[in-house]
Protein backbone atom coordinates (compact mmCIF):
# COMPACT_ATOMS: atom_id res chain seq x y z
CA UNK A 1 0.00 0.00 0.00
CA UNK A 2 1.30 3.47 -0.68
CA UNK A 3 -0.07 6.55 1.14
CA UNK A 4 -0.89 9.83 -0.92
CA UNK A 5 1.29 12.55 -1.92
CA UNK A 6 1.69 14.86 -4.68
CA UNK A 7 4.99 15.37 -6.67
CA UNK A 8 5.71 19.15 -7.81
CA UNK A 9 6.50 19.33 -11.19
CA UNK A 10 10.04 21.48 -12.52
CA UNK A 11 9.21 24.47 -14.89
CA UNK A 12 11.65 26.07 -17.29
CA UNK A 13 13.20 29.42 -15.66
CA UNK A 14 13.19 32.08 -17.62
CA UNK A 15 15.70 35.34 -17.40
CA UNK A 16 13.10 37.04 -14.95
CA UNK A 17 11.70 34.20 -12.98
CA UNK A 18 12.47 32.58 -9.75
CA UNK A 19 14.64 28.99 -10.01
CA UNK A 20 12.00 26.04 -9.02
CA UNK A 21 12.24 25.07 -5.06
CA UNK A 22 14.63 23.00 -4.26
CA UNK A 23 13.98 19.41 -5.30
CA UNK A 24 11.38 20.16 -7.69
CA UNK A 25 11.24 17.00 -9.73
CA UNK A 26 13.27 15.36 -7.64
CA UNK A 27 12.01 11.90 -5.79
CA UNK A 28 14.28 10.86 -2.78
CA UNK A 29 13.82 6.55 -1.68
CA UNK A 30 14.64 5.92 1.84
CA UNK A 31 14.52 1.89 2.88
CA UNK A 32 13.64 1.38 6.47
CA UNK A 33 14.04 -1.84 8.69
CA UNK A 34 13.49 -0.59 12.41
CA UNK A 35 14.55 2.86 12.04
CA UNK A 36 11.59 4.02 14.44
CA UNK A 37 14.32 6.42 16.47
CA UNK A 38 15.51 8.05 13.03
CA UNK A 39 12.34 8.08 10.69
CA UNK A 40 11.17 11.41 12.00
CA UNK A 41 13.87 13.68 12.47
CA UNK A 42 15.37 11.85 9.53
CA UNK A 43 12.35 12.92 7.45
CA UNK A 44 12.03 16.17 8.63
CA UNK A 45 15.85 17.22 7.31
CA UNK A 46 15.32 15.82 4.02
CA UNK A 47 12.63 17.63 3.24
CA UNK A 48 14.24 20.80 4.65
CA UNK A 49 17.10 20.48 2.15
CA UNK A 50 14.78 19.52 -0.19
CA UNK A 51 11.39 21.23 0.27
CA UNK A 52 9.63 20.52 -3.38
CA UNK A 53 11.00 16.81 -3.54
CA UNK A 54 8.60 13.74 -3.12
CA UNK A 55 10.15 11.18 -0.13
CA UNK A 56 9.10 7.65 -0.43
CA UNK A 57 9.60 5.48 2.76
CA UNK A 58 10.22 1.72 1.72
CA UNK A 59 9.65 0.01 4.94
CA UNK A 60 10.21 -3.87 5.38
CA UNK A 61 7.84 -4.71 7.86
CA UNK A 62 9.97 -3.10 10.67
CA UNK A 63 8.70 -4.64 13.49
CA UNK A 64 9.62 -1.60 15.62
CA UNK A 65 6.95 -0.01 14.40
CA UNK A 66 8.44 2.08 11.71
CA UNK A 67 6.00 1.57 9.16
CA UNK A 68 3.21 2.91 11.45
CA UNK A 69 5.07 6.14 12.08
CA UNK A 70 6.04 6.33 8.29
CA UNK A 71 1.75 6.34 7.72
CA UNK A 72 1.89 9.44 10.27
CA UNK A 73 4.03 11.14 8.84
CA UNK A 74 2.40 10.74 5.05
CA UNK A 75 -1.19 11.80 6.87
CA UNK A 76 -0.22 15.19 7.72
CA UNK A 77 2.52 15.78 4.87
CA UNK A 78 1.36 15.28 1.46
CA UNK A 79 5.13 14.99 0.31
CA UNK A 80 5.76 11.84 2.10
CA UNK A 81 4.91 8.51 0.65
CA UNK A 82 5.15 4.95 2.08
CA UNK A 83 5.73 2.11 0.34
CA UNK A 84 4.80 -1.36 2.61
CA UNK A 85 6.84 -5.13 2.10
CA UNK A 86 5.61 -7.73 4.00
CA UNK A 87 9.44 -9.17 4.86
CA UNK A 88 12.96 -7.69 4.79
CA UNK A 89 14.37 -9.11 1.54
CA UNK A 90 17.74 -7.13 1.63
CA UNK A 91 18.22 -3.66 0.86
CA UNK A 92 18.92 -4.01 -2.78
CA UNK A 93 15.09 -5.34 -3.01
CA UNK A 94 14.29 -2.69 -1.47
CA UNK A 95 16.00 0.22 -3.28
CA UNK A 96 14.16 -1.35 -6.38
CA UNK A 97 11.00 -1.48 -5.16
CA UNK A 98 11.23 2.31 -4.27
CA UNK A 99 12.80 3.08 -7.87
CA UNK A 100 9.60 1.53 -9.62
CA UNK A 101 7.75 3.93 -7.83
CA UNK A 102 9.23 6.85 -8.27
CA UNK A 103 9.61 5.90 -11.91
CA UNK A 104 6.81 5.52 -12.38
CA UNK A 105 5.62 8.34 -10.49
CA UNK A 106 7.62 10.40 -13.02
CA UNK A 107 10.30 11.55 -11.36
CA UNK A 108 13.47 13.58 -12.74
CA UNK A 109 15.87 12.76 -10.50
CA UNK A 110 16.29 10.42 -7.69
CA UNK A 111 18.40 10.29 -4.59
CA UNK A 112 19.04 6.96 -2.55
CA UNK A 113 20.37 7.19 1.04
CA UNK A 114 19.93 5.60 4.60
CA UNK A 115 17.75 6.12 7.25
CA UNK A 116 20.21 6.54 9.86
CA UNK A 117 22.27 9.72 9.73
CA UNK A 118 24.85 8.19 7.82
CA UNK A 119 24.09 10.06 4.83
CA UNK A 120 23.88 13.74 5.78
CA UNK A 121 20.46 15.35 4.21
CA UNK A 122 21.83 18.82 4.32
CA UNK A 123 24.19 16.99 0.98
CA UNK A 124 21.66 16.43 -1.20
CA UNK A 125 21.11 19.73 -2.89
CA UNK A 126 25.31 18.86 -3.47
CA UNK A 127 24.40 15.40 -5.38
CA UNK A 128 21.79 16.87 -7.65
CA UNK A 129 23.82 19.94 -8.94
CA UNK A 130 25.91 17.85 -11.17
CA UNK A 131 22.16 16.50 -12.90
CA UNK A 132 20.65 19.48 -12.75
CA UNK A 133 23.52 21.09 -14.61
CA UNK A 134 23.82 18.14 -17.61
CA UNK A 135 27.01 17.33 -16.45
CA UNK A 136 26.27 13.71 -15.42
CA UNK A 137 24.12 10.66 -15.09
CA UNK A 138 24.73 9.16 -11.81
CA UNK A 139 26.28 11.19 -8.98
CA UNK A 140 28.26 8.96 -5.98
CA UNK A 141 28.34 10.91 -2.84
CA UNK A 142 31.90 10.05 -1.98
CA UNK A 143 34.11 8.92 1.23
CA UNK A 144 36.86 8.25 -1.13
CA UNK A 145 37.66 11.50 -3.06
CA UNK A 146 39.23 14.66 -2.25
CA UNK A 147 37.67 16.11 0.04
CA UNK A 148 35.44 12.99 1.61
CA UNK A 149 35.94 11.78 4.72
CA UNK A 150 34.51 8.98 7.58
CA UNK A 151 34.30 9.40 10.98
CA UNK A 152 33.34 7.27 13.72
CA UNK A 153 34.85 3.75 12.21
CA UNK A 154 36.87 1.83 14.02
CA UNK A 155 39.99 0.74 11.45
CA UNK A 156 38.54 -2.97 10.90
CA UNK A 157 35.68 -0.92 9.22
CA UNK A 158 37.41 0.97 7.95
CA UNK A 159 39.39 -1.64 5.89
CA UNK A 160 36.57 -3.57 4.83
CA UNK A 161 34.82 -0.52 3.43
CA UNK A 162 37.88 0.80 1.67
CA UNK A 163 39.51 -2.44 0.46
CA UNK A 164 35.85 -3.34 -1.23
CA UNK A 165 35.60 -0.06 -2.96
CA UNK A 166 38.86 -1.03 -4.12
CA UNK A 167 38.75 -4.69 -5.07
CA UNK A 168 35.68 -3.63 -7.04
CA UNK A 169 37.31 -1.07 -8.87
CA UNK A 170 40.24 -3.52 -9.80
CA UNK A 171 38.12 -6.15 -11.20
CA UNK A 172 35.59 -4.61 -12.72
CA UNK A 173 37.68 -1.87 -14.02
CA UNK A 174 35.78 0.70 -12.64
CA UNK A 175 37.07 4.65 -12.75
CA UNK A 176 34.91 5.93 -9.10
CA UNK A 177 36.71 5.61 -6.05
CA UNK A 178 34.11 4.71 -3.84
CA UNK A 179 31.74 2.43 -5.01
CA UNK A 180 29.88 0.25 -1.77
CA UNK A 181 28.50 3.63 -0.57
CA UNK A 182 24.67 4.15 -0.75
CA UNK A 183 23.82 7.97 -1.13
CA UNK A 184 23.78 8.76 -4.90
CA UNK A 185 21.68 10.65 -6.86
CA UNK A 186 20.58 9.18 -10.64
CA UNK A 187 19.11 10.66 -13.30
CA UNK A 188 15.87 8.96 -13.69
CA UNK A 189 16.22 8.23 -17.53
CA UNK A 190 19.70 6.48 -16.66
CA UNK A 191 18.07 4.19 -14.01
CA UNK A 192 15.52 3.44 -16.45
CA UNK A 193 17.68 2.05 -18.61
CA UNK A 194 18.87 -0.95 -15.58
CA UNK A 195 18.09 -4.03 -16.16
CA UNK A 196 16.99 -4.80 -12.97
CA UNK A 197 15.04 -8.11 -14.03
CA UNK A 198 19.24 -9.03 -14.43
CA UNK A 199 20.37 -7.51 -10.72
CA UNK A 200 22.19 -10.63 -8.43
CA UNK A 201 22.81 -8.50 -5.65
CA UNK A 202 19.95 -7.98 -2.57
CA UNK A 203 22.35 -6.68 0.00
CA UNK A 204 25.21 -3.84 0.36
CA UNK A 205 27.26 -4.97 -2.69
CA UNK A 206 23.44 -3.84 -4.71
CA UNK A 207 25.27 -0.96 -4.49
CA UNK A 208 28.77 -1.56 -6.76
CA UNK A 209 26.63 -3.90 -9.05
CA UNK A 210 23.97 -0.97 -9.65
CA UNK A 211 27.26 1.69 -10.63
CA UNK A 212 28.75 -1.37 -12.42
CA UNK A 213 25.73 -1.76 -14.95
CA UNK A 214 25.13 2.20 -15.45
CA UNK A 215 28.78 3.10 -15.89
CA UNK A 216 29.17 -0.20 -18.71
CA UNK A 217 25.64 1.46 -20.42
CA UNK A 218 27.52 4.85 -21.08
CA UNK A 219 26.53 7.09 -18.05
CA UNK A 220 28.67 9.66 -16.77
CA UNK A 221 29.78 9.02 -13.36
CA UNK A 222 30.88 12.05 -10.95
CA UNK A 223 31.78 11.94 -7.52
CA UNK A 224 31.09 14.88 -4.88
CA UNK A 225 32.96 14.34 -1.38
CA UNK A 226 30.61 13.26 2.15
CA UNK A 227 31.45 12.83 5.34
CA UNK A 228 29.88 9.71 6.36
CA UNK A 229 29.40 9.32 10.06
CA UNK A 230 28.02 6.17 11.86
CA UNK A 231 24.71 5.54 12.22
CA UNK A 232 23.07 7.37 15.41
CA UNK A 233 20.78 4.69 16.91
CA UNK A 234 21.28 0.73 16.77
CA UNK A 235 23.74 -1.55 15.19
CA UNK A 236 25.17 -1.79 11.65
CA UNK A 237 23.65 -4.60 9.58
CA UNK A 238 27.11 -4.88 7.96
CA UNK A 239 28.33 -8.70 8.76
CA UNK A 240 31.06 -11.65 7.41
CA UNK A 241 28.02 -13.01 5.25
CA UNK A 242 27.59 -9.97 3.53
CA UNK A 243 31.36 -9.21 2.87
CA UNK A 244 31.75 -12.61 1.16
CA UNK A 245 28.35 -11.93 -0.86
CA UNK A 246 30.01 -8.77 -2.09
CA UNK A 247 32.86 -10.57 -3.40
CA UNK A 248 31.34 -13.22 -5.11
CA UNK A 249 29.01 -10.94 -6.62
CA UNK A 250 31.99 -8.72 -7.86
CA UNK A 251 33.48 -11.79 -9.33
CA UNK A 252 30.43 -13.30 -10.90
CA UNK A 253 30.08 -9.69 -12.82
CA UNK A 254 33.61 -9.72 -13.99
CA UNK A 255 33.25 -13.75 -15.32
CA UNK A 256 29.67 -12.60 -16.67
CA UNK A 257 31.13 -10.11 -18.87
CA UNK A 258 34.13 -12.20 -20.18
CA UNK A 259 31.93 -14.55 -21.39
CA UNK A 260 30.17 -11.72 -23.25
CA UNK A 261 27.19 -11.23 -20.73
CA UNK A 262 27.63 -8.13 -19.50
CA UNK A 263 25.55 -5.14 -19.83
CA UNK A 264 25.88 -2.61 -22.69
CA UNK A 265 24.45 0.24 -24.36
CA UNK A 266 23.63 3.61 -24.35
CA UNK A 267 22.13 4.92 -20.99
Amino acid sequence: MIAPASSPDAAPVGPHEAAPPAGAGTWVVLPTYNEAENLAEIVAAILAALPAATLLVVDDGSPDGTGRLADGLAAVDARVRVLHRTAKAGLGRAYLAGFRVALDGRAEWIIQMDADWSHDPAATPDLLAPLEAGSADLVLGSRYTKGGQVVDWGIARRVVSRGGSLFARVVLDLPANDLTGGFKAWRAATLAGVDFAGIHAGGYVFQVEMTYRAQRRGARVHEVPITFRDRRVGQSKMSRRIIAEALLVVIQLRWDELRGRGPRGAP
